[in-house]
């Protein structure tokens, strides 16, 4: 893939990590947890990018967390908010509404 590509294609999955880390965490996770998960899932997210934005959505008010200090390196584990299933909703809608105008644009008209 040549750079221009792959910029673009880093711009494209850039704004799809949000909604993927508010759909991982609707069952408490930590950080490195949820690197592992969505890497899993085929969303390659580097942890200097990871750990930002989830303390960027904690403020926002989308996820809520917790210290887990039972073992010996506490941990914070995150958790999608009441606020945060409401986005998770909204970001849904209009990704299958992108995905169907997509489509027609890919498919000529026929969807």
């Amino acid at each position: 893939m040549d750079d221009l590509t792959q910029q673009h294609v880093q711009e494209l999955r850039r704004g799809t990590v949000v909604l993927a880390s508010l759909l991982s965490l609707r069952e408490p996770g930590y950080g490195y947890g949820l690197l592992e998960s969505l890497a899993e899932a085929g969303i390659t997210v580097d942890g200097n990018t990871l750990y930002p934005l989830l303390r960027r959505l904690e403020k926002q008010g989308l996820l809520t967390s917790d210290w887990n200090t039972d073992e010996a390196r506490p941990r914070k584990f995150y958790r999608t908010s009441a606020e945060g299933e409401r986005l998770i909703e909204a970001l849904l809608a209009d990704w299958h509404e992108l995905d169907t105008a997509l489509g027609r644009l890919t498919d000529g008209g026929t969807r």
